[in-house]
């Protein structure tokens, strides 16, 4: 079975409803994606770093997902993984560890509490 990639924000932001695990180099969403089969998606913003920094941290991600998503991914389920501070420099090894915890965590509904609605500053 293949893995599909998520392209379209519509999906990126339907994940954001989804279930939200968090590590220290990363937080992994899952959302049930209607029969799509398993997908990933990828999300490292510019408080990261700058590009070289950020594609590093992307490709590492993509590397990850590839590996564990065929046997720890959550069938018809769109997986998002946010890279965090410091994820770049983190062992892949214990990233490795990390991401198949956070997989087993979603598989069993334990995600962590939802993030607090900030207020926007007018």
């Amino acid at each position: 079975m293949t893995i599909g990639t998520i392209r379209k924000r519509a999906d990126f932001l339907a994940a954001n409803r989804g279930l939200r695990v968090a590590r220290p180099g990363f937080v992994l969403l899952a959302h049930p994606n209607g029969g799509r089969g398993k997908r990933f998606g990828v999300t490292v913003t510019k408080k990261i770093g700058n590009a070289v920094v950020r594609n590093r941290m992307k490709r590492r991600f993509r590397e990850l997902l590839r590996a564990a998503l065929p046997e720890g991914g959550l069938p018809d389920h769109d997986h998002v993984l946010i890279g965090r501070e410091g994820g770049v420099e983190r062992d892949f090894a214990r990233m490795q560890a990390e991401l198949a915890e956070a997989l087993q965590r979603a598989a069993d509904g334990k995600g962590d509490a939802p993030r607090r609605r900030r207020s926007r500053a007018r």
